[in-house]
Parts: C-alpha cells; structure tokens; sequence
C-alpha cells in the first residue's frame, strides 16, 4: 500500500514540476502579524523529489522575519500563455546549507547576491508542500473553444481543462 501512495505523490511531483518549470516565477504569500498576507515574486530554483519547493532568499528579508512568527505559507503559479495555474500550500523554514546552494546556484541569482555563493545575506529557503491545487487548460485557445462548442451541443458542463487537487 505505501508504495502506491510514494508512487502517486512521485506523479503528483511530477506533474507540478512541469507545470512549474514552464512558469518558474512564483508569488510567495506569508502572514505578518500587523498587516496580514504579504505576496512578493520569487523565482524557483527547484521543486525536488520529496516535494519541497527551493528559493534562494535574502536572510534579512521581511519574508524571514515573516516566517520566524508564522511559517505556513502559499505559494502560487501563473502562466497564462500556458494557461496553467497552481496554488500550494506548505511550511516554510530558512535553511543555510552551502551545499545545497552550490547544487542550485543559478547566475541570475548573482544579480541579487553580488558577493555569490559567499554573500553573508544569502540563504535558502524551502517549502515542503502539504498540498497543491491546480488547473491545467494547455489545449490552447483552440482546444478550450472546441470544449465549449462540445458543452453546447451536447448540454454537458464545460470542463476547460484538467483541476485536481494533490497532497504531497
């Protein structure tokens, strides 16, 4: 039995990773405790295999400090040329491991770290994903038309794509 549910959280991973991967920027949504949900793009560096999401962060972020007092968080995807949609929730926390910045290390992130790999600011921070919402309608605009024309005609709801949602 667990390994049909390691197999279809392996899947659910998968599919939101190529999701991701088409969208790669994020808005991260924390709680502060006096002005509520605060959102802010970050850019992904990885979804990995056990299904925690990886940004690089700035250790003296409002972001951190957000997360010190409250860390469950929400992150979203948009991508609307793909017409994809993801929102996630999760627990975030700040985790300083050179390591695993190597394995990430990414020259854009250099345009906000400009001491690198050795900035004193820079760290990670990882989400690991409760669980996942999304809506897929990659058809198109042509494969969403034909949809509806088939809703129309055949007096069936119109399902412009696929929705699911996943627990990681």
């Amino acid at each position: 039995m667990d390994y049909q549910n390691d197999l279809k959280k392996l899947e659910n991973i998968e599919h939101l990773r190529g999701m991701i991967d088409k969208s790669k920027t994020a808005m991260l949504t924390t709680f502060t405790v006096n002005n509520g949900f605060h959102s802010r793009p970050m850019a992904t560096a990885q979804l990995d295999v056990e299904g925690s999401l990886w940004f690089f962060t700035n250790e003296f972020s409002s972001k951190v400090a957000e997360i010190s007092h409250d860390n469950k968080v929400n992150v979203t995807y948009s991508n609307s040329s793909a017409t994809t949609y993801i929102s996630i929730n999760g627990v975030a926390q700040v985790v300083d491991d050179r390591v695993k910045m190597q394995e990430l290390w990414d020259p854009f992130v250099e345009a906000f770290f400009k001491g690198g790999l050795e900035d004193p600011a820079l760290t990670l921070l990882r989400v690991d994903v409760s669980d996942a919402e999304y809506w897929d309608s990659s058809a198109g605009a042509v494969g969403i038309a034909f949809k509806w024309l088939k809703s129309v005609i055949t007096g069936t709801p119109f399902e412009p794509g696929e929705h699911d949602k996943v627990d990681l």
